[in-house]
């Protein structure tokens, strides 16, 4: 019951309306009305203060002297109790409100007879009904609902995972049949710090780090004219003319500056990435990266993979001629880039790189790195869950439209959801 429905409850009252009145304009049940005045009735003494005698004629009352150690001395007793007034008076009588507290509640909100009763008074007061239901409402969301045992339990099944840098959505969706709480409930556990998994473990809790300036190398574009139909208009419409058709983006993801780097490349239709590592930042070893992946794929599964690739316009993706096609001129896809300063037009991959560096952390130098530890950490992001997939892993889903044994070729092993490990010992990186 809100609060206005509280003050008709008190407005109604002090008409002398019955509850069943009440309850039928509020439209509430008349066992609603009865236990809201039952549970916030207030008991006043106002009016009773050395008022022990409640008949109602005891201001001319001429009985004396009928106890023996009356204060009173021979004057009409007004101070001693009502019983002995029923013992030596057959005029004794009292305010009988019996039939209409029943009618209202037993309070006293409307009595006429208020100023003139020295009873102790019941009042149902709106304001402090109010009052009372909020502090009340207050405290039963306070504190955690948990016996230790259920506590224990979720300890144990959660905090494990969530120090594997899985995150809590993750948790939930790959242990759905072990839990006994919501998604939302455990994110507050670990908030308040009722479980070992402080926030701090958490995915991006305490990610803001202060700025580096790194020294910017020398960068020079291969081709000078190559954005000229590749802009992100011309990409567009190349979708536009080719419905259905899966784009890839491409992007890279530098260790050490100078060093070696990430070349990613990430499937939008399924969220799928793969990481090829390149010795530097340089268009001719990304153009080395097409021209392996396309003697080890094949002509036909080569096409199906890359029909379209979306890039930034870094110098490393400045030979886009090279990329789309063969040494001999066969053609083998097409390239095209987003518009300057612009990264939102791939933002899924952008996103997927957070993940990525939550492996290879940024400023970690990747020249100790093998392809086969970057294919493994790899594998374990293609095993994380995500909600823009309906929950499952990109890994499924990749294998789903493109045939199963697909990733196989790429060098993507299927993981285990609930064994996935998103932090920098998972390729042997030691973190100080």
């Amino acid at each position: 019951m809100d609060g206005t429905g509280r003050c008709r409850i008190e407005f109604g009252l002090a008409a002398g309306e019955s509850e069943r009145t009440i309850a039928k304009e509020i439209g509430v049940s008349l066992s609603t009305v009865s236990r809201e005045i039952r549970k916030h009735t207030y008991e006043s003494f106002k009016g009773c203060y050395g008022r022990a005698n409640q008949c109602v004629h005891r201001q001319d009352c001429k009985l004396t002297g009928v106890c023996g150690d009356c204060p009173a001395k021979g004057a009409p007793c007004v101070r001693c109790s009502y019983r002995n007034c029923s013992r030596f008076c057959d005029r004794v009588e009292y305010i009988d409100c019996s039939q209409r507290l029943l009618r209202t509640g037993k309070v006293c909100n409307g009595c006429p007879d208020e100023r003139r009763c020295h009873r102790r008074k019941l009042f149902y007061v709106a304001s402090r009904a109010q009052d009372d239901y909020r502090r009340t409402l207050s405290e039963s969301r306070q504190g955690v609902a948990l016996e230790p045992w259920e506590r224990d339990y979720i300890d144990a099944l959660v905090s494990p995972k969530i120090k594997a840098g899985q995150s809590v959505h993750h948790i939930c969706v790959t242990n759905a049949a072990k839990l006994t709480r919501h998604e939302r409930t455990i994110q507050r556990y670990v908030n308040y710090g009722v479980l070992s998994a402080k926030r701090g473990d958490l995915k991006r809790a305490c990610m803001v780090r202060p700025r580096k300036s790194l020294a910017k190398e020398y960068q020079h574009k291969v081709e000078t004219g190559c954005y000229a139909g590749r802009t992100y208009r011309d990409y567009e419409k190349f979708l536009s003319d080719h419905p259905g058709v899966g784009p890839v983006y491409m992007d890279l993801v530098i260790g050490r500056v100078g060093g070696v780097c990430l070349l990613t490349l990430h499937w939008l239709n399924a969220g799928f990435m793969v990481g090829i590592l390149i010795p530097n930042k340089c268009a001719e070893s990304v153009v080395a990266v097409f021209d392996r992946l396309y003697a080890e794929l094949g002509p036909e599964l080569f096409a199906k993979l890359f029909p379209v690739i979306l890039t930034d316009r870094g110098t490393e993706f400045s030979y886009p001629s090279r990329i789309e096609e063969c040494e001999d001129g066969t053609k083998r896809t097409r390239v095209f880039f987003c518009d300057p300063m612009n990264s939102n037009q791939k933002s899924q991959l952008e996103r997927n790189h957070e993940i990525v560096r939550e492996i290879l952390p940024k400023g970690v130098s990747f020249d100790s790195l093998t392809q086969d530890q970057a294919y493994l950490a790899l594998s374990h992001v293609n095993a994380y869950v995500r909600y823009a997939q309906g929950d499952k892993t990109p890994y499924d889903v990749f294998e789903f439209l493109y045939g199963k044994g697909t990733a196989a070729k790429l060098h993507i092993a299927k993981i285990d959801p609930k064994e996935v490990v998103l932090k920098p010992r998972l390729v042997g990186i030691e973190m100080k």
